[in-house]
């Protein structure tokens, strides 16, 4: 099982001054980063291979890996157009979607518990989202809906027609099994070849799963704390109410 981190944005939402921006997967909460956060849990999980897909200001990110004298070798792949969406970063991944094995595809500015990982990487072979129905409405969160057990919607805006049961935020990690991930490839491609490279990739994966070519189980981790991180409100929100109730670092050594 590998994990890709999909780190290569400006985060222009979270309005850092002129002259002072850097990625959001350095921001640190009790002196330790987003990045460094995901590679302990992952390394927890048992997920050691790790490919980084930066864009932004990439030095800083592997500085950050020299800082911190991660023990494991991490891939970087590079988005050099990384002002465009996020489905165009996916791209430059797409060797590591392609080469088999289970694939865990991650946003990078999310601060989370380790139940969250713990669940996302249980198990072999299996296509996994993850649902938490404690969220709060508005257009911001990326809306999960079931219908029966079976995913039918993921997106931030809803149909009103729509048919559904149960609905949630979508945490933004997803799984995928060998067969699932080749075929994100090809519809992430798809989407550069007709020009949809400004696109969320959350969109490929709605593709990918409306299409019915793969099934998906749904995890609900409803409970655990997490949030993910793209206004300023979100950093104090963060520190104030997330990291506070966030299990400890038990089974991770820094």
């Amino acid at each position: 099982m590998r994990a890709i981190i999909l780190a290569a944005g400006m985060g222009l939402r979270l309005q850092q001054a002129a002259g002072e921006q850097f990625p959001k997967c350095l921001l640190q909460f009790d002196g330790m980063s987003l990045l460094e956060r995901h590679l302990q849990m992952l390394d927890a999980a048992g997920v050691h291979e790790v490919v980084l897909a930066l864009g932004f200001q990439p030095a800083l990110v592997e500085a950050e890996l020299q800082r911190i004298g991660w023990p494991r070798p991490v891939e970087i792949v590079l988005n050099p157009r990384y002002d465009l969406g996020s489905v165009l970063t996916v791209h430059t991944a797409a060797s590591a979607l392609t080469r088999g094995g289970d694939v865990l595809l991650m946003d990078a500015d999310v601060l989370y518990d380790e139940r969250i990982m713990q669940t996302l990487a249980a198990g072999q072979q299996v296509n996994r989202l993850l649902l938490d129905r404690d969220f709060e409405a508005g257009d911001e969160p990326v809306k999960l809906c079931l219908k029966d057990g079976v995913p039918v919607e993921l997106r931030k805006q809803l149909a009103a027609s729509l048919d559904y049961d149960t609905i949630g935020e979508s945490v933004g990690f997803f799984r995928f099994s060998t067969e699932a991930a080749q075929r994100f490839a090809q519809i992430v491609a798809e989407y550069i070849d007709s020009e949809r490279a400004h696109l969320p990739h959350e969109e490929a994966v709605r593709d990918l799963l409306l299409e019915r070519s793969q099934v998906f189980e749904v995890a609900d981790v409803s409970g655990a704390p997490w949030i993910e991180i793209d206004f300023p409100a979100d950093i104090e929100r963060a520190r104030a109410d997330v990291l506070p109730v966030l299990q400890p670092f038990a089974s991770m050594t820094r």
